[in-house]
């Protein structure tokens, strides 16, 4: 079934597309993907995506695990961050997030390539991701907004709208380890690392094709300043207004304040 959006518009170069509910957009945003997937591989006989984490992306990745047409066996994932100084099997994991609502569910895909945080081999831990996806051009990318206007890692502190390299250190702002408590993923801000290996603006913008992905009341602030604010390092995801191949899905409740009814 189609989705119908409630609102189809354009902030300077970049679509938006608004849906009633969570759920709608993000069954929209994964039949948009599948085709996006699948014509890569129709076209070069494989696909290389980025995936995000998160509990803004559960609707999107449950509804794409269900699209029976894509041909898993011909895409390779990549994801946008890991945490520095987490313990092994920690359930914050981003990896064991893919892995428990996406590669549980899906035939296995060509390869799944997860961010490796090592203290003590950051750097080379970093240039070597930087590698693989310079390797494996990325057909499409579906990333989220954070509270605080951050595109993956990149928070408002530390963005570079031009940064030099693809994936890099950062150390995270404190409102965005607090959204991390604030999801769930743990039991107080002293529990949140305070730093993380994180893809950087260019090489998410690298990819052919970019969903950005944004559901729930939590997140109206920061895509009201997306779209209304300055383009600005201070709200990383303002940006994407620059960026046609960038596509923004929202649900009423993240667009509210935004879009007023």
């Amino acid at each position: 079934m189609t989705e119908q959006a409630l609102l189809e518009t354009k902030v300077d170069l970049l679509p938006v597309s608004i849906y009633p509910t969570n759920d709608a957009m993000g069954h929209a945003a994964a039949q948009a993907a599948a085709q996006i997937i699948q014509q890569a591989i129709a076209e070069k006989g494989q696909a290389s995506i980025i995936i995000a984490t998160g509990n803004s992306q559960l609707t999107f990745l449950e509804a794409l695990r269900e699209i029976k047409d894509i041909e898993w066996a011909n895409v390779a994932i990549f994801h946008m961050d890991e945490y520095v100084g987490l313990e092994p099997g920690h359930t914050a994991s981003f990896p064991a997030f893919l892995q428990r609502h996406l590669l549980d569910h899906i035939p296995a895909p060509a390869a799944f390539h997860p961010v490796i945080a090592r203290e003590g081999h950051l750097e080379t831990d970093c240039a070597e991701y930087a590698r693989l996806l310079r390797t494996h051009p990325v057909d499409f990318c579906a990333m989220g907004i954070g509270e605080n206007g951050h595109l993956a890692f990149n928070d408002p502190p530390f963005a570079e709208f031009d940064d030099p390299v693809w994936v890099k250190v950062i150390r995270l702002d404190e409102m965005s380890r607090q959204q991390q408590v604030g999801e769930g993923h743990f039991g107080g801000l002293d529990e949140v690392p305070t730093h993380a290996i994180t893809l950087t603006i260019p090489a998410l913008l690298a990819a052919k094709r970019v969903f950005c992905i944004v559901p729930e009341a939590r997140k109206a602030n920061a895509v009201y300043d997306t779209i209304n604010g300055p383009i600005t390092e201070a709200c990383p995801a303002s940006i994407m207004r620059q960026k046609p191949h960038v596509h923004l899905y929202l649900d009423a409740e993240a667009a509210a304040k935004a879009y007023p009814a």
